[in-house]
């Protein structure tokens, strides 16, 4: 069922399967498109995820995922605003790259501009066959300003982006998988409920895990490796010291010496 979240727009829809919840974007007959006011309710939402919610689906209404930035919506004015506009959409799409549990994407159709930037903020996106994707910024006189030009050559090279910039080109979801746009790619109205199966089975991890694979993972990708093994060891100790960690070892370890699966 649908449950309204003190804070969120209107154009946010929200609701809890089990310990997974659903937030949707709500703005069907937009494709979509992103306001102001739909990216600050993003904010509001990863500052502070509903409590006994382990993982977070990022889903959509109608046949788009996302056709980026409502450009009705942009203060034209100088600029200056222009680059706090763009400050504004890193800050929040931060929130949901440092979100405390696992966000998993479902994608489908346009996923263009702004709304690639809000994919690959995600942990873990799921493309239905609809889901194209495209950077058509280049062709507007524009440059991307949500972050795209940090993550998604971390996805999918610096030579393929240049190329989706200068030309226009389009990825569908196949090729999107194959390059690393998307981690999975389901028939068309399947995308919801495998990446419901896939929440759930995160939200079963450790709480300490998670937060160590999405908090850790990023980082020790990007120092130095002498640097990244001395972060990991620290955190594979503080993992494995976990009361957590201990009881879960202790139930595996009764299970083998039982001879169960």
């Amino acid at each position: 069922m649908t449950e309204h979240t003190p804070g969120l727009p209107a154009t946010l829809a929200w609701r809890t399967d089990g310990d997974v919840g659903v937030l949707e974007l709500a703005r069907p007959e937009k494709h979509n498109a992103l306001d102001n006011e739909t990216v600050l309710g993003l904010e509001r939402f990863f500052t502070s995820v509903p409590d006994g919610v382990r993982a977070v689906v990022l889903a959509a209404q109608g046949r788009n995922f996302c056709a980026g930035l409502d450009l009705t919506t942009m203060d034209h004015s100088g600029v200056f605003e222009g680059v706090l506009h763009s400050r504004m959409w890193h800050r929040v799409m931060s929130t949901i790259i440092d979100a405390p549990v696992p966000v998993f994407s479902v994608l489908k159709g346009a996923v263009i501009g702004g709304g690639l930037e809000l994919a690959s903020a995600t942990h873990v996106r799921v493309a239905e066959r609809s889901t194209f994707y495209a950077l058509p910024e280049g062709q507007h006189g524009l440059f991307v300003g949500g972050g795209a030009s940090v993550r998604v050559p971390r996805l999918i090279g610096a030579a393929r982006m240049t190329d989706m910039m200068l030309t226009g080109r389009r990825y569908d979801a196949v090729e999107g998988e194959r390059v690393g746009l998307s981690q999975y790619v389901v028939d068309n109205g399947t995308g919801l409920d495998r990446a419901l199966e896939l929440a759930h089975r995160a939200a079963a991890n450790s709480p300490v895990t998670n937060y160590a694979i999405l908090q850790v993972l990023p980082r020790t990708a990007e120092v130095a490796p002498h640097d990244a093994y001395l972060i990991e060891s620290l955190v594979a100790g503080i993992a494995s010291g976990s009361d957590e960690a201990k009881g879960r070892m202790r139930s595996f370890l009764d299970k083998e010496k039982a001879g169960r699966p």
